[in-house]
């Protein structure tokens, strides 16, 4: 106790460079010389609401929400849109013919620039499902069973066509790292429901087919909003998050009186030298002990009854996309606004047929079941789902067997949340090269989830470097009013 008084009794005492010019220099002068020394600190507005649980900006909303939260399932590598969700007879029709050069000339193709391009039809067989008929890969059995509660968009654009830059524009609207995250934007505008865990949470998992494509933390980064607001990272083996528990030999009791007694130093500075980062690591320090508590019954399913188990097909720890599925679900049920699901594997530049086939083994009774199991709870109705990867696979083949990276038209799927069921929306040309019908891109996609979300887009923003910066970028984007119910 007697360090304690004198830690605070140091800081108090203790004058800053930052302290002194902020109390010397005066109007303009001292708003360019802070920012020249801290640009977040102008960033956003940074004071949080009391007990330190951050209101969101957006207050009231703009618009009536038809969702709460978003849980978004990124399929990593870039899936065929031509093996799942999109059929093209005429391609099959044309299969190892050369590709009509009115599609490809003057394209952006990744790496079959330059090389022999010939159709290559759809590897696996398509059928129809549901009383909307939606015409899906006949391997997606479980997901056709629920097709009437999802909207298929088959026009889907990107401006990216590698990987990393392809993720960070699905995920900030940007291909250059440093802007806030979906995610970031949602729990900064809105807040989150939950006391004890993140608004935003990040669980990835591997396929068995080995292909592990990178995927880095800046895609759930904050950006140039504060940090407080940046995705947390869960795994799913093991401890799901780092220092979990306790070190041995110490109560509770005794680490809550460390973080209380961190937390009163940290405020001390802050009402020095008002950094909002300062803010943010005492809000961190006071979430991650209370995670402490939170998450370890969190990841504990073993009370989820055992048809919930069977309906996932999962072992709940696993690591499994199904396992972070369930998870998921427990996680919006407890509050949290934004869940983001990574699954690897779906470069398939070589093999496309036993790729998908192998992913649609892991993917499709899970995305089923979280649809089910949420309308069962009556939560499907304000949560909003979207199966989504970074890009599309072309139509013409790639050693013989798979398909490049693709851009120019590709499928998504929403569910939930607001979104009209058993319908579809857009459609690319006959053998699946462009967006022909209601081209959308992945602005108008990011619009639509803030709309559901009661936000007007245009309005969700923060100065920087000058200019009000936002999810959906400044070129204009448009919300897809006829797939919402």
């Amino acid at each position: 106790m007697n360090l304690h008084s004198e830690l605070l009794q140091f800081r108090q005492q203790q004058q800053t460079r930052r302290l002194f010019l902020g109390r010397t220099a005066q109007g303009m002068g001292a708003f360019a010389l802070a920012s020249l020394l801290n640009p977040a600190l102008h960033a956003a507005p940074q004071k949080p609401a009391a007990k330190d649980k951050w209101p969101g900006v957006v207050r009231p909303l703009h618009f009536p929400a038809k969702t709460k939260r978003v849980i978004w399932l990124s399929m990593a590598g870039g899936p065929s849109h031509l093996e799942t969700w999109d059929h093209k007879p005429k391609l099959a029709a044309m299969h190892g013919q050369p590709m009509p050069e009115s599609f490809t000339k003057g394209k952006q193709i990744a790496q079959l620039q330059g090389a022999k391009l010939n159709c290559f039809g759809p590897q696996l067989g398509f059928k129809k499902f549901g009383k909307g008929g939606a015409e899906i890969c006949d391997l997606f059995e479980q997901i056709g069973s629920v097709s009437d509660d999802i909207c298929f968009v088959r026009s889907m654009t990107t401006e990216a066509i590698n990987h990393d830059p392809a993720h960070m524009f699905m995920n900030t609207g940007s291909q250059i790292a440093g802007r806030p995250s979906m995610g970031s934007w949602l729990t900064y505008g809105l807040g989150n429901e939950a006391e004890d865990l993140p608004g935003f949470v990040v669980l990835t998992s591997l396929g068995k087919g080995g292909q592990n494509q990178p995927i880095a933390a800046r895609q759930w980064s904050a950006g140039f909003l504060p940090s407080r607001f940046q995705g947390v990272h869960l795994r799913g083996k093991g401890d799901p998050v780092m220092y979990l528990g306790s070190p041995e030999g110490v109560s509770r009791e005794q680490q809550g009186d460390v973080v209380a007694a961190v937390n009163a130093l940290n405020k001390k500075h802050d009402a020095l030298v008002d950094d909002p980062e300062i803010a943010t690591r005492i809000a961190q320090y006071e979430m991650a002990f209370q995670m402490q508590a939170s998450v370890p019954e969190l990841v504990d399913a073993s009370k989820e009854p055992q048809k919930i188990l069977e309906l996932y097909g999962c072992k709940p720890g696993d690591g499994s996309f199904a396992s972070n599925c369930l998870l998921a679900r427990r996680l919006v049920e407890r509050g949290v606004r934004f869940i983001q699901l990574y699954h690897k594997d779906w470069d398939h530049h070589g093999g496309v047929k036993d790729g998908v086939t192998l992913k649609a083994a892991e993917i499709d009774r899970a995305c089923m079941a979280l649809i089910t199991d949420l309308k069962q709870r009556d939560m499907l109705k304000d949560t909003l789902i979207v199966w989504a990867g970074e890009f599309g696979r072309t139509p013409m083949s790639q050693g013989g067997s798979g398909r490049d990276h693709h851009n120019a038209g590709f499928s998504i799927w929403l569910a939930g949340g607001g979104i009209k069921g058993g319908i579809s929306y857009g459609a690319t040309d006959e053998l699946g090269y462009s967006a022909v019908e209601n081209p959308t891109n992945v602005h108008d996609l990011h619009a639509t989830m803030l709309q559901l979300l009661g936000i007007d887009h245009t309005r969700l923003s923060v100065k920087f470097q000058g200019l009000d910066a936002r999810l959906t970028g400044v070129e204009g984007a448009k919300v897809l009013k006829s797939i919402l119910a």
